[in-house]
């Protein structure tokens, strides 16, 4: 008999192993290892080895982690029981892939702290609730779009690569899952000023309503947030959500060197 599937934990396996393989055609995982995030009951591990991968499965539920190297004992597979959330993935060779149906509580805390790692995973492929993909994807002016699009475009290229039907999972949960991939790359700014950018754009959406120098005057206090707006060439009556990429680059290097602190450790949800 299987283990319980624990609700706190955001348990819910894939069960149709089809439902996969827009994720293992974007990852290509013949010949790479492959950190997978929750396994669960393997449906995904199997399909990753299937397709030449080496696995290594972080598995926070003990018990499943136990059921899964008991089930399928595959050559290539390693099956560790850790939280990913607390792993050093920083460790790990370059050219590394990393995939995984997510637990929706920790998903954009998750792409978050792996987004400084683009010399160590090359891509990624995730399983997401599809209100989390829409704003991963989003442009600017859309209503989903935020800061996680921001931080997580400043670094990846994302695709999206297909819906997951309730259906596809025991249980089935409330809302549909999305697939999206990650092609990590180089950020615009050196590595050391990222946690800085990420607080610029974080205080930028801070009051999304609002008009950018109010929000902006919430960090910074008006003076200078009128002025940085200036320097950057960006209207005081604009809203975070009308702002490109470019406009956040502009906008943070206006205001260096005296940059907004970094926010902390983005909310596990």
């Amino acid at each position: 008999m299987n283990p319980r599937l624990k609700k706190h934990l955001g348990q819910h396996h894939l069960i149709r192993p089809e439902a996969c393989d827009p994720l293992i055609g974007f990852l290509d995982p013949g010949g790479h290892r492959v950190v997978e995030i929750g396994p669960g009951g393997g449906v995904l591990t199997g399909r990753l080895l299937d397709a030449g991968a080496s696995v290594d499965a972080l598995e926070v539920d003990t018990a499943w982690a136990f059921e899964l190297a008991r089930s399928l004992r595959r050559r290539g597979l390693r099956v560790v029981v850790a939280d990913a959330m607390q792993c050093d993935l920083s460790r790990l060779p370059p050219a590394t892939l990393i995939a995984g149906n997510l637990p929706y509580q920790i998903s954009t805390a998750l792409i978050e702290l792996l987004l400084p790692l683009f010399e160590i995973f090359s891509r990624a492929a995730f399983l997401v609730q599809r209100e989390v993909a829409e704003r991963l994807l989003a442009e600017p002016g859309s209503g989903e779009y935020g800061g996680l699009s921001v931080l997580t475009q400043a670094s990846t290229r994302v695709s999206h690569l297909g819906l997951v039907r309730r259906g596809a999972f025991r249980p089935p949960p409330k809302v549909e899952g999305a697939f999206v991939g990650l092609e990590f790359r180089t950020p615009p700014l050196a590595a050391d000023e990222m946690p800085r950018f990420a607080g610029t754009v974080r205080l930028a959406f801070s009051q999304r309503r609002k008009m950018l120098r109010n929000a902006l005057a919430s960090g910074w206090g008006r003076k200078r947030a009128e002025g940085v707006l200036a320097e950057a060439a960006i209207s005081p009556t604009a809203r975070a959500q009308e702002l490109t990429l470019a406009d956040f680059l502009r906008l943070h290097q206006a205001a260096s060197p005296l940059g907004p602190e970094p926010l902390g450790r983005p909310n596990r949800s």
